[in-house]
């Protein structure tokens, strides 16, 4: 029961990681143009760095619905980057 309990963890952080640098993102584009955009970006980074380096830990342990479910959760926030990098 232990390892179930390790999946659902770590599935759980790595939920919590994703929301928060969505969260961040919309920071950060409602920061666009204003004088703390470069404050909101730095934030975000490190809300993503987080969150991937979540994700990787818990595609690891993670069941075949969580495994699906981490797989969008990187597909978007590799979205968010790529947005960012095309507007820069």
């Amino acid at each position: 029961m232990p390892y179930h309990k390790d999946k659902q963890q770590a599935f759980q952080a790595a939920q919590q990681g994703f929301e928060q640098a969505i969260d961040a993102n919309q920071e950060r584009m409602t920061s666009i143009g204003k004088e703390e955009y470069g404050k909101e970006l730095a934030h975000l980074t490190q809300e993503m760095n987080e969150a991937f380096a979540q994700i990787d830990k818990a595609l690891e342990v993670a069941s075949e619905h969580q495994f699906d479910q981490l797989k969008q959760y990187q597909n978007d926030l590799q979205s968010i980057m790529k947005d960012i990098q095309t507007n820069q």
